[in-house]
C-alpha cells in the first residue's frame, strides 16, 4: 500500500496521534513541558486533517510544529521516551512529511544525543532514514549528519563501529545517489559549460547544483581525511582511518564513475587529489626490496614496510581506477599499471606478489580496458608499452616461480610466514583417498613443483586477498596460489582479447558485407563516402588489434609454452594448448604471420617427443628461441621443452627422420597435443597459410611414429610398420587411434570449407612435405613415408567442386613422385593421381564437363603426363586408370579422346608384354564400343595407335589383333561415311579459317585431299608400315588387310586420292618391299621361337620377304585391275601403269621362283583390265577367235585373302553428296589405251629376253635357271596381251616373240623337279610350258587368219618359228652351254636332296610332233597365200622333214618319222597343185631337188629297223611307203609336164629301185618273203608300168614321162631276168630263195603286161627304142626256160606268148599321115 494513499494517510494520522498520546503519558509526571507540546500536537494534527484536503503537505508545512514535541522528548534524555520520539520521527520521515527546517532540528538533536553516547543504533538507523526517505537534507545539515555517524564509528562498542560503518558507507552512496537523479532530472536542459577556474578556493563550487555540490564536498573531504589532513566540509570529525577511508574512496569511484567523467569537477577531483595520494601511499611498497635490510648508507631514516591492509586497499582502489578512468587518467593510469607490473617482481613480499597478481588477474578479464591500454600506451609514441609489460610481467612471474632462489640470498628473516618455495621438494604425487588415487593438479619442472588449485571461475578474476579487507597482518599464501592465479590471468587474457577481436572482426565482416549490398543498390556518390568511411574505421581497428597481438604474443608463449612443458594435469594442458590454439588462430586471422608460426611451431613441438629432429620445427622456432625480451630490466627468456617431464608413456615407434635414432616414445601429453593441432587445422585452417607445413610436416611424423598407413582414398589406417622395431602402442592409445585417424580425414574433408588461397596453402605445404619424404627416401629400401601423399589425395577428392584451381600443383607434384626411384611412393603417387582423375571425371561438376572442355582437358591432362614416366609399374597403374575411365566414362569423353588416345599408343618396345597387353585391351574397348561417341577428328589417332601396337615387337598376337582392329576401324569408317563426312569437313572448315587468320597454311598429312579420305589415307599408310614389318606373318596379315580395305572401301574416295594412293602408298609400300626382298638375308633361320618349326620354303629371311613381296605385287595389281576405271581418269595412269610393269618386270626377274610367278600371275591380272567404254563398242576380239579369255587358272592370293565387294552404292551415295555421278570417260574422250598395251609389251619382251636368255658360264652348276612354271605362266601372258596389240603387231614383233618362244622351250630343268613336271618317257605328252607356246603361235595365226590382208606377210615366220620347235624332235635344243643329260638318263631313284641338282633336257619330241601338225594344219590354210608361195614355205617343210623322214628308224621316237611321213602326204597333197599353178613363177625351182632327196631318203633309208620290229609292225611300216609311192603316182608323175625334168627322171630312177628287191640278209628264211618289201616292189613296177603308156599323150611332156618310164622298165625287166638265169644256173638242185622266184615270176608277168600294153597302143606312139627293148628281152626269155620252178615256167610262157606278133613286122601307115 502506498504511503500516500487515503488508508495510509489515515493510519499514520491515528499512529501520530496514538505517539503523542503516548508521550504524553510517558512525560506526565517527571517533563510537563513535554507533555503539553504533546497535547498541543494532537489538537494541531486534528486541525490540520480537518481544514486540509491534502493533509500530507499541510503536515509537511507545519512539520516543525508537528515534530517539535518529539524533539522535546528526545532532549529529556530518558532512555524509553527517547526511543518512542525516534521511533515517531522516523515514521513522519517514511511518509516524507519534514521540511527541511524541521530536519535541520532533528540532526541537531541527534548531535546531542550522540555526544552524550544515547541510543547510538537508533541515532544511526533514523539517518539513515532520514537521508534516504527524501532530499530536505543539504549543505552543512547534511554534512553534520555524516560527520555523526563517522563519529559512531570510532566507538568502544564494536556492534556500533560496524553498523556506523555499515551507515556511512550507505549514506555516501545516497549523497552520490542524490547527484545522479538530481543530474537525471535536469538532463534535458541545456548546460552552461562552467568556466574553468583555478581552484584557489576549494569550497567554493558554484557551478555546481545542490545534490551535486554536496557530493563534491564530501569526496573532497575523504580524500583529504585519507591524506590525514583535515577536513573542508565534515566539520566536527575527530578520528579517522586511512583503510575506511580507502575503501569508501573505492566504493564510490566504483559505484559511480559517471559522475567523475560528467563532471569536470570530479575529474579535477580525481587527478588533483586522487591519484598523489594513491602514489604517495604506494611508496613505501614500491621502495621496499625483500633482503635489502635497511636501506642505502646515503639516507639513514629506515624504509617503511609495505603495510597489507592499505596496498590492498591500494590495489583495489588501482583497479577501480584504471577500470573506470583510464581514458580521464592516462598518465596516471600509466604509472599505476607500472607499479602493478613491479609488484610482481620476485623481490617484493610474497602477499603483495600475490595480490599484485590478483590485480592483474582483474584487469585480465577486462579486454576492452586492454584494448583501450594498447591504443593509450603502446601505440602512442614515447610512452610505456604498457600492455606488452603487463603481458610480459606475468610470464616472468610464472617463469620466477620455477627458478629456486639460490639459498644465500634469502635472509629467513624476511621470508614470510606461510610463504612455502618449493626448492628440490618432490611432492607426493598420487595422495591416497580411500582405496583409488588421484593425482594432484599440478606443474612441474626441472625438479621444481606447483600444485594448481582452482581460483575462479573462468573469465571471473575472483580474488581472494585482495578481499581480506578484515586482515590486518598479511596473510600465509598457499603453495601454488600465485601460480595458479597467473595461469587464470593468462587464460583469461587470451580468451578475453581473442574472443573480443574475434567479436568484432565477425561484425566488422557483415557489415562490409552489408555496405557491398548497398553499394550495389543505392546512389553511388553517398555509398562511396559511406564505404571510404567504414574502410578507414576498419583500418584502424584493424592497427589496433595487431598491435595488441604484437604486444602480447611474446610473453604469452613464453609463458605458455614453459606451463605447457611443465604441466601434468589433462585439463590444465587442454586450457594450455586451447590458449595456444585461439591464439595461433587469431594471429592467423589478422595476417600476422610470426606470431602466428611461433604459436603452431610450440604446438608442434609439444606434441613430439622430447629432441625430435624436426628440421621443419628447429629452423622456423630458431628466430624465436633465441630472443629474450627485455621487461623492464628483467628477462624472459623463451625456455625449451624439457624432457625430464614425468609423463605417462602410451607409444613407441620409429622416427620418420633420416638419421636413425632408434625409438622414440609418445606421451599422452603429446597425443593430447597431437589433438589440439588437428583441431587447429580442422577449425582454423583458413588461417594456417604458410604454417600448414609446420602442421603437416608434424602430423607426418606423429602419423609415422604411430604406425598410420595410407588406405584407400589416402585415409590413414592403423598398420604395421614395415621395417625396424615394430611400433608398441598401448591400449589407451589403440582405442585412440581410430578417432586420431577419423579426424585426420576430416581434417582434410573439411579443406572443401577453405578459401581458395586457404587451400593453396594446404596444397604447397603438403608438397613440400612430399618433396622432402621423397628426398629422404632416394638411396634406400626404408619405407617411406606416404603421409603427403595420401593427404593430397583426400584433399583433392574434396575438393572436387573447385578442383580446377588446385589440379594443376597438385598433380604436377603427383607426377614427380610417380617418378620416384622408391617403388612404393612411385605407386602412391601412381594411385593418388588416378584415383583424382578417376573422381574428376565421375563427379558431377557445374557446368557438367560436356561443357567444360577446358577442365576436361585439364583433369585429364596428368594422365597423358604419366606417359613420360619410365617405371613399367607407373604405367601399368596409368593404364588401368585409362581402362576405368573407358569403361566409366567412356560415353563422354568428347575432347579428352586424343589425350586418350595418346595414353594408349604411347607404348614402347622396351616396356615389356603386360603393360602392352593392357594398353592394347584399351584400344580394344575403344575400337569396340566408343568409335561413334568421339569425335571424328580423333579417329585418325586411334588408326595410328593401332598402327602403333602392330608395330611393337613384344607380342605378335597383338600386332596380329591390332590389324584385325584395323581392318573394324575402316569398316566403321565406311559405314558411317557420310557422317564422319561431314563433321571432318566443319572442323576442316575452322581450322582453315584459324589458318587464314594467321596467315599459315593448314598443317595436316595429306592436306589437299578431303578430310575423310585423309582419313583413309592415314589407314593405308599406317597398313603400309606394317606391311614392312619384320615379322612375316605381321607383313602377311598387313598386306592382306590393306588390299582387302582399299578394294572393299576405295569407292569412297575422291578421285585425287587415288592418287596419293597409287603414289604414297602403293608404289612406296612396293619399292620398300623389293628393296627388303633383294637385301634380305639368305641364312638358313633354325627355328621360329619356342617350338615352332619353320616350313622350308620359309627357312630364311629372304623366303619369308618373297611371300611379302609375292602378296604386295598381287594386291597392287588386283586394285589397278578392280580399280581402272577410277585410276585411268588420274591424269598420269600411264607412268604409274609403267612403275608397275617395272615393279613385275623386276619380281619377275628375281631370281626367286616364288615371287617370279607371281608377278607373272599380277602381270596377267593387270592385263584382264577392261576399259568400260571401248569395250562395249566393239566385238569381243577374244570371243571371234575362240580363245578362252582366261589362259589360266584364277588367280589365288597365297594365304587367306578375305572377298573383295564392291560397294558401289555407298560410293555412289557420296558421290551424290558431292553431286556428281560416278566417273567414267564420256564416249568421245575415250582414253587410248594402246600406249598402256605397248608399254605391257614391251616389259613382257624384257621379261622374256632376260629369263630366256642362257647362262654365259661353262658348265656352272650355280647358274640361275627359271622354272617350268614360270617360263608357262610368262607365255601364257602372251595371247591376253596380243589382244590388246594386235593391230601393230609387226614382223619385228613376231620375230622378238619367236625368240623369247624358242628360249623358253629350250629351257632344262633340274632332275630333282623332273619327276613332278615330265610325264614319263614313254607318254607322248606336252608339258604345260610347251602347250603354251603353241597356244601363242595358235593365237597368233588366229588373227592374222581374220585380221587384214597386211597381216600374212606373217605366215611365213610362224611357220619358220614351228619347223624349228618340228627339228627338236631330232635334234633338243642346246640351253647356252650347259650339259643337259637326255631325259631318258635323268636317275630319278638316285636324287639326294642335297646334291646340286643335274640339268634334264626335256622329252621334246610330242612337242615337235604337235608343232608339226600345228605346221600342217596351217599350210592347209594357207598354201595359197601369196607370202606362203613367196618365201617358200612349203621347200622349208619338206627340208625339215627330211630329217626325221632320213632318220626314220634312227629317230628318238618312232612316231616321229610316221608322223613325219603322213605329214608330208598332206602338205604334198596341198602344196604341189600350188606348186605345179606357180611352176612358171620359179618360185618352185628350188623345191623339186629337195622333194627327190626326201623321198630318196625316206624310201631307202640307211637306218636299219629295230631287231624286235614284228612282222605286223613291218607291214605297216611298208604299207607307209606303199602310200608314198602312190603319190608319186597319183600327184607327180601324171603332171610331169609341169615338172623339171631332172626330178622326174629322179623319181623314175627311184620307182625303178624300189621295184626290184633288195634283199636283207638278216632275215630268217622264212620271213624273207615278206622283209622283202614284196608289195612296196610290186607298186613301184606297176607305177613305172603304168607310166610306160599312156595313150593321152596330151603334152610332150607326158609322152616324155612315158618314155622315160618304159625305159626304166625294160631295163630293170632284163636286169631281173639275167640275175634269175645266172642264180639258177648256180644254184643246181638247190631251189632258189622264195622272194627271188616271187620277183621273176613279178617280172615275166610283167613283161607279159607290157606286150599287151605295147599292142594296144597306137604304133606311133611307141618309140622305136622301145620296141627294140622289148624284142631284146626274147633271148634272156628263152634262156629262162631251163628252170625248175613250174610257176616261174608257167608265167614263161605267158611271156613268152605274145612274142608271136612280133614275128612279122606290122604295117607301116607313115605314108598316109601326111594328109
Amino acid at each position: 500500500m502506498s504511503t500516500t494513499s487515503p488508508e495510509a494517510v489515515k493510519k499514520l494520522l491515528e499512529n501520530m496521534q496514538t505517539d503523542l498520546r503516548s508521550l504524553s503519558m510517558e512525560c506526565k509526571k517527571k517533563f510537563p513541558p513535554v507533555k503539553e507540546a504533546a497535547e498541543s500536537g494532537i489538537v494541531k494534527i486534528k486541525t490540520i486533517a480537518a481544514r486540509n484536503t491534502d493533509i500530507l503537505t499541510a503536515l509537511k508545512e507545519n512539520s516543525s510544529e508537528v515534530v517539535q514535541p518529539f524533539l522535546m522528548g528526545c532532549g529529556t534524555k530518558e532512555p524509553k521516551i527517547t526511543q518512542l520520539c525516534l521511533a515517531a520521527i522516523q515514521r513522519l520521515m517514511s511518509h516524507e512529511v519534514v521540511s527541511e527546517a524541521a530536519a535541520g532540528n532533528i540532526i541537531n538533536m541527534l548531535w546531542q544525543l550522540m555526544e552524550n553516547g544515547l541510543e547510538e543504533l537508533k541515532l544511526l538507523q533514523t539517518v539513515l532514514v532520514l537521508l534516504t526517505t527524501n532530499t530536505v537534507v543539504h549543505d552543512e545539515v547534511l554534512s553534520k549528519a555524516i560527520v555523526l555517524c563517522f563519529r559512531l564509528h570510532f566507538t568502544k562498542d564494536n556492534i556500533t563501529n560496524n553498523t556506523a560503518a555499515a551507515t556511512v558507507r550507505q549514506v555516501v552512496t545516497v549523497v552520490f545517489e542524490r547527484m545522479v537523479a538530481e543530474d537525471e532530472r535536469f538532463k534535458g536542459m541545456a548546460e552552461q559549460p562552467p568556466a574553468i577556474q583555478g581552484n584557489s578556493n576549494r569550497r567554493s563550487v558554484s557551478t555546481l547544483r545542490p545534490s551535486a555540490k554536496d557530493a563534491y564536498m564530501l569526496f573532497q573531504d575523504l580524500c583529504q581525511l585519507v591524506n590525514a589532513d583535515a577536513p573542508y566540509w565534515l566539520v566536527g570529525m575527530t578520528e579517522m582511518t586511512r583503510t575506511f577511508g580507502l575503501e569508501l574512496l573505492e566504493s564510490v569511484l566504483n559505484d559511480f564513475p559517471g559522475v567523475f567523467l560528467q563532471h569536470q569537477e570530479f575529474s579535477f577531483l580525481l587527478k588533483e587529489r586522487v591519484c598523489p595520494l594513491v602514489i604517495k601511499l604506494f611508496s613505501p611498497n614500491i621502495k621496499f626490496r625483500q633482503g635489502s635490510g635497511s636501506g642505502s648508507s646515503a639516507s639513514p631514516a629506515p624504509v617503511e614496510k609495505p603495510y597489507f591492509p592499505i596496498c590492498m586497499r591500494l590495489l583495489r582502489v588501482v583497479s577501480v581506477l584504471i577500470k573506470h578512468f583510464y581514458s580521464l587518467l592516462v598518465t596516471e593510469c600509466e604509472i599505476f599499471l607500472s607499479l602493478l607490473v613491479k609488484f610482481l617482481d620476485g623481490e617484493k613480499p610474497q602477499w603483495l606478489r600475490a595480490v599484485a597478481v590478483e590485480s592483474v588477474h582483474r584487469l585480465c578479464v577486462q579486454p576492452h580496458l586492454l584494448r583501450s591500454f594498447c591504443q593509450s600506451y603502446d601505440m602512442k609514441q614515447h610512452s610505456t608499452k604498457v600492455f606488452r609489460d603487463i603481458v610480459n610481467a606475468l610470464g616472468s612471474f610464472i617463469q620466477s616461480l620455477f627458478i629456486v632462489p639460490s639459498v644465500g640470498s634469502v635472509s629467513s628473516t624476511n621470508t614470510p610466514a606461510g610463504l612455502s618455495l618449493s626448492g628440490s621438494y618432490s611432492p607426493t604425487w598420487m595422495v591416497g583417498t580411500g582405496g583409488g588415487l588421484t593425482t594432484q593438479a599440478a606443474f612441474e619442472y626441472r625438479g621444481t613443483w606447483i600444485p594448481l588449485m582452482t581460483v575462479s571461475v573462468q573469465g571471473s578474476a575472483k580474488a581472494t586477498y585482495l578481499e581480506m579487507l578484515d586482515k590486518v597482518e598479511p596473510p600465509s599464501i598457499p603453495e601454488g596460489y600465485a601460480m595458479s592465479v597467473a595461469f587464470s590471468a593468462l587464460l583469461d587474457l587470451v580468451r578475453g582479447i581473442t574472443s573480443m577481436i574475434e567479436r568484432e572482426l565477425a561484425k566488422e565482416e557483415e557489415a562490409v558485407a552489408r555496405g557491398a549490398d548497398t553499394f550495389v543498390q543505392s546512389d553511388l556518390s553517398v555509398c562511396v563516402c559511406g564505404w571510404v568511411c567504414m574502410c578507414v574505421c576498419v583500418a584502424e581497428a584493424q592497427q589496433v588489434w595487431e598491435e595488441m597481438v604484437n604486444a602480447c604474443w611474446c610473453g604469452l608463449l613464453a609463458a605458455l609454452s614453459l606451463l605447457l612443458d611443465a604441466s601434468t594435469d589433462e585439463t590444465a594442458t587442454e586450457n594450455i594448448l586451447k590458449a595456444e590454439l585461439t591464439m595461433a588462430s587469431l594471429c592467423g586471422r589478422l595476417g600476422l604471420v610470426t606470431p602466428r608460426d611461433a604459436f603452431i611451431t610450440a604446438i608442434c613441438k609439444a606434441s613430439l617427443p622430447p629432441h625430435y629432429a624436426l628440421t621443419a620445427l628447429y629452423s622456423n622456432a630458431a628466430n624465436l628461441s633465441n630472443k629474450t625480451y627485455s621487461i623492464q630490466g628483467q628477462n624472459v627468456q623463451i625456455i625449451s621443452p624439457s624432457s625430464e617431464s614425468h609423463q605417462h608413456v602410451v607409444a613407441m615407434g620409429q622416427p620418420l627422420t633420416s638419421q636413425p635414432q632408434g625409438t622414440v616414445v609418445l606421451t599422452a601429453k603429446n597425443i593430447q597435443c597431437m589433438r589440439t593441432l588437428l583441431n587447429l587445422a580442422h577449425c582454423h585452417g583458413a588461417v594456417l597459410g604458410t604454417s600448414w607445413q609446420l602442421v603437416l610436416a608434424t602430423l607426418q611424423h606423429l602419423v609415422w611414429i604411430l604406425g598410420l598407413k595410407p588406405g584407400v582414398g589416402g585415409g590413414l589406417k592403423p598398420g604395421r610398420a614395415v621395417e625396424g622395431p615394430s611400433t608398441v602402442l598401448t591400449t589407451a592409445v589403440m582405442t585412440d587411434l581410430p578417432v586420431i585417424s577419423n579426424i585426420l580425414s576430416r581434417l582434410f574433408e573439411s579443406s572443401q570449407y577453405l578459401d581458395d588461397v586457404s587451400l593453396h596453402h594446404l596444397i604447397n605445404a603438403l608438397c613440400s612435405l612430399s618433396m622432402e619424404a621423397m628426398e629422404m627416401a632416394y638411396g634406400t629400401n626404408k619405407e617411406p613415408s606416404l603421409f603427403a601423399v595420401a593427404k593430397l589425395l583426400e584433399t583433392g577428392l574434396v575438393n572436387m567442386d573447385r578442383i580446377e584451381i588446385l589440379w594443376r600443383p597438385l598433380t604436377a607434384h603427383l607426377l614427380e613422385v610417380c617418378q620416384h626411384p622408391n617403388a612404393r611412393m612411385r605407386e602412391w603417387g601412381a594411385e593418388a593421381i588416378t584415383s583424382l582423375i578417376k573422381a574428376g571425371l565421375a563427379y558431377k561438376h557445374d557446368p557438367p564437363l560436356s561443357q567444360n572442355q577446358r577442365l576436361h582437358l585439364l583433369l585429364l591432362n596428368p594422365l597423358k603426363e604419366l606417359s613420360n614416366v619410365l617405371h613399367a609399374d607407373i604405367r601399368q597403374k596409368q593404364l588401368e586408370c585409362v581402362l576405368q575411365v573407358l569403361q566409366s566414362q567412356g560415353d563422354s569423353l568428347g575432347p579428352g579422346w586424343p589425350l586418350v588416345l595418346g595414353v594408349i599408343g604411347a607404348i614402347r618396345n622396351d616396356q615389356g608384354e603386360s603393360l602392352i597387353r593392357t594398353a592394347f585391351q584399351c584400344l580394344q574397348l575403344v575400337v569396340t564400343d566408343f568409335l561413334p561417341t568421339m569425335p571424328c577428328t580423333c579417329l585418325q589417332i586411334v588408326v595410328d595407335v593401332a598402327g602403333s601396337f602392330g608395330l611393337q615387337n613384344q607380342e605378335l598376337n597383338i600386332s596380329l589383333t591390332s590389324i584385325g582392329l584395323l581392318w573394324n576401324i575402316s569398316d566403321y569408317f565406311f559405314q558411317r561415311a557420310e557422317i564422319i563426312t561431314e563433321e571432318l569437313e566443319k572442323e576442316e572448315a575452322i581450322l582453315l579459317q584459324q589458318a587464314c587468320d594467321k596467315g599459315e597454311t593448314l598443317n595436316r598429312p595429306f592436306h589437299p585431299a578431303p578430310p575423310f579420305d585423309c582419313l583413309w589415307l592415314c589407314l593405308y599408310a599406317k597398313l603400309g608400315e606394317l606391311c614392312v614389318d619384320p615379322r612375316p606373318a605381321v607383313r602377311k596379315s598387313a598386306g592382306q588387310t590393306m588390299f582387302s580395305t582399299i578394294a572393299a572401301h576405295g569407292t569412297l574416295l575422291q578421285q585425287p586420292t587415288w592418287h596419293i594412293v597409287v603414289w604414297k602408298v602403293l608404289f612406296h609400300l612396293l619399292n620398300c618391299v623389293r628393296k627388303s626382298s633383294t637385301t634380305a638375308d639368305k641364312e638358313k633361320i633354325e627355328s621360329g621361337g619356342g617350338n615352332i618349326l619353320i616350313h622350308h620354303s620359309r627357312d630364311t629371311a629372304e623366303k619369308q620377304w618373297a611371300e611379302t613381296w609375292v602378296l604386295t605385287l598381287a594386291g597392287v595389281a588386283r586394285i589397278f585391275n578392280t580399280r581402272k576405271y577410277l585410276l585411268q581418269q588420274l591424269g598420269d595412269f600411264f607412268k604409274a601403269w609403267e612403275v608397275l610393269l617395272d615393279h613385275i618386270q623386276s619380281a619377275a626377274l628375281s631370281k626367286n621362283n616364288e615371287v617370279s610367278l607371281a608377278a607373272l600371275k599380277s602381270f596377267q591380272e593387270i592385263l584382264q583390265l577392261v576399259t568400260p567404254v571401248k569395250d562395249s563398242d566393239k566385238p569381243d576380239t577374244l570371243g571371234a577367235m575362240d580363245i578362252p579369255p582366261v589362259l589360266m587358272e584364277p588367280l589365288t592370293a597365297p594365304g587367306p585373302g578375305r572377298p573383295l565387294p564392291r560397294s558401289d552404292s555407298l560410293a555412289e551415295r557420296l558421290a551424290q553428296r558431292y553431286s556428281t555421278q560416278p566417273q567414267l570417260p564420256p564416249p568421245g574422250e575415250e582414253q587410248d589405251d594402246s600406249a598402256l598395251w605397248w608399254s605391257a609389251w614391251s616389259t613382257w619382251y624384257r621379261t622374256g629376253t632376260e629369263c630366256t636368255r642362257p647362262p654365259s658360264g661353262g658348265g656352272d652348276k650355280l647358274a640361275f635357271v627359271p622354272s617350268q612354271p614360270f617360263l608357262t605362266a610368262l607365255i601364257q601372258i602372251f595371247p591376253a596381251l596380243y589382244q590388246h596389240i594386235a593391230t601393230g603387231f609387226s614382223m619385228d614383233d613376231l620375230r622378238k616373240l619367236g625368240i623369247i618362244l624358242h628360249g623358253a622351250v629350250s629351257v632344262p630343268i633340274s632332275s630333282d623337279a623332273s619327276p613332278f613336271i615330265l610325264p614319263s618317257y614313254t607318254e607322248a605328252v606336252l608339258t604345260s610350258l610347251q602347250e603354251a607356246v603353241l597356244t601363242a603361235l595358235d593365237v597368233l595365226q588366229k588373227a592374222i587368219c581374220v585380221g587384214p590382208e597386211t597381216l600374212q606377210v606373217m605366215y611365213p615366220a610362224i611357220f619358220e618359228q614351228l619347223l624349228q620347235f618340228v627339228e627338236f624332235s631330232c635334234k633338243p635344243p642346246q640351253y647356252g652351254k650347259m650339259e643337259t643329260k637326255h631325259v631318258a638318263n635323268a636317275k630319278y631313284n638316285q636324287i639326294q636332296l642335297f646334291a646340286p641338282a643335274e640339268w634334264v633336257a626335256l622329252n621334246y619330241v610330242p612337242f615337235a610332233e604337235r608343232s608339226l601338225e600345228v605346221v600342217v594344219d596351217l599350210y592347209q590354210k594357207t598354201a595359197c597365200h601369196k607370202a606362203v608361195i613367196a618365201e617358200k614355205v612349203l621347200q622349208n617343210i619338206i627340208k625339215t622333214l627330211r630329217v626325221p623322214l632320213g632318220l626314220k628308224y634312227a629317230c628318238p621316237a618312232e612316231s616321229t618319222w610316221k608322223l613325219a611321213v603322213s605329214s608330208l602326204l598332206k602338205v604334198l597333197s596341198i602344196g604341189l597343185p600350188v606348186a605345179r599353178q606357180q611352176a612358171s613363177s620359179g618360185k618352185f625351182d628350188t623345191m623339186w631337188p629337195k622333194l627327190a632327196h626326201a623321198f630318196e631318203d625316206f624310201l631307202f633309208t640307211k637306218s636299219t629297223p629295230p631287231d624286235n620290229l614284228s612282222i605286223q609292225e613291218f607291214q605297216k611300216n611298208e604299207a607307209i611307203d606303199v602310200e608314198v609311192v602312190q603319190l608319186i603316182s597319183t600327184e607327180i608323175l601324171p603332171y610331169a609336164n609341169f615338172i623339171p625334168k631332172e626330178f622326174v627322171g629322179q623319181i623314175m630312177a627311184m620307182l625303178n629301185k624300189g621295184s626290184i628287191h633288195s634283199q636283207s640278209s638278216s632275215f630268217t628264211e622264212a620271213e624273207i618273203d615278206i622283209r622283202m618289201r614284196e608289195e612296196f616292189s610290186k607298186v613301184c613296177f606297176e607305177t613305172l608300168l603304168q607310166f610306160s603308156f599312156s595313150n593321152k599323150v596330151s603334152t610332150p611332156q607326158e609322152g616324155y614321162i612315158s618314155r622315160m618310164a618304159l625305159a626304166v622298165l625294160l631295163q630293170r625287166a632284163q636286169e631281173v631276168l639275167h640275175r634269175y638265169v645266172e642264180d639258177e644256173r648256180l644254184s643246181g638242185r638247190c631251189p632258189l630263195p622264195r622272194q627271188q622266184v616271187t620277183e621273176i615270176i613279178f617280172v615275166l608277168k610283167a613283161v607279159s603286161t607290157l606286150m599287151d600294153s605295147l599292142k594296144k597302143t597306137q604304133p606311133e606312139n611307141v618309140d622305136g627304142n622301145t620296141w627294140a627293148q622289148v624284142i631284146a628281152l626274147y633271148p634272156t626269155l628263152v634262156e629262162c626256160i631251163t628252170c625248175s620252178s613250174a610257176e616261174v615256167s608257167s608265167a614263161l610262157k605267158e611271156a613268152l606268148g605274145p612274142f608271136k606278133d612280133l614275128m612279122q613286122p606290122p604295117v607301116s601307115k607313115v605314108q598316109n599321115g601326111e594328109s
